[in-house]
């Protein structure tokens, strides 16, 4: 069992540590760690080069967090292979081997991982996260917000036995995560100086 673990654990942060943001603004002539926050997802990237690489990036990053369950699945140890894989994924991407151990937020991938192992709640609360974002102009907000609005649906779920509780235990931590990568924007929010959607990113 610990073999197979691992092995899916290794593959989704090798997978996760590719970072599409970087990849696709050196294509552009543009390196996304010079610009804004230096973060390499799709919320730089948008702020960086437009909403079409954004769309681009973020599909990306969000496979990142699916292709682990899915290859978890292929084993006989799903359950926890998946919210190990997913996990390491989110790692990877906030963490990225290949780039000095730098990344992104981890918010797309942990996306992914909770629709490929739990669809309907996450769509719902992607939507929740999105409405959030809709109303403030904070990314960070709707991010933060969606994701906690996860836990407590999951949690909800959990209790009346639709969901398992595996699934709970890696929405929690994902979040936790999350919340911690998020830690710059939230000093910003709390001075007023966070940027809203719109808002271009200027050059470090």
């Amino acid at each position: 069992m610990i073999g197979i673990v691992v092995a899916v654990a290794v593959f989704g942060y090798l997978l996760g540590s590719i970072p599409p943001g970087l990849i696709i603004g050196r294509m552009k002539g543009v390196d996304l760690r010079q610009y804004g926050s230096g973060r390499t997802g799709a919320t730089n990237t948008l702020r960086t080069m437009g909403w079409q690489a954004s769309a681009i990036v973020m599909i990306a990053d969000i496979l990142k967090g699916v292709l682990p369950v899915l290859l978890a699945r292929l084993t006989p140890y799903a359950e926890v292979g998946a919210i190990t894989g997913a996990l390491a994924a989110i790692a990877g991407h906030n963490w990225s081997i290949y780039i000095g151990f730098k990344g992104g937020r981890g918010v797309s991938t942990s996306l992914g991982g909770l629709l490929a192992m739990s669809p309907v709640p996450a769509v719902l609360c992607a939507i929740a996260a999105i409405a959030v974002m809709a109303v403030s102009r904070y990314v960070s907000v709707g991010s933060i917000l969606g994701a906690l609005i996860a836990v407590m649906v999951i949690g909800v779920l959990v209790i009346l036995g639709l969901v398992s509780l595996y699934v709970l235990i890696y929405i929690a931590v994902a979040t936790s995560l999350l919340i911690f990568q998020h830690r710059d924007n939230i000093e910003r929010l709390l001075s007023g100086k966070e940027r809203k959607i719109g808002q271009k990113a200027e050059s470090l």
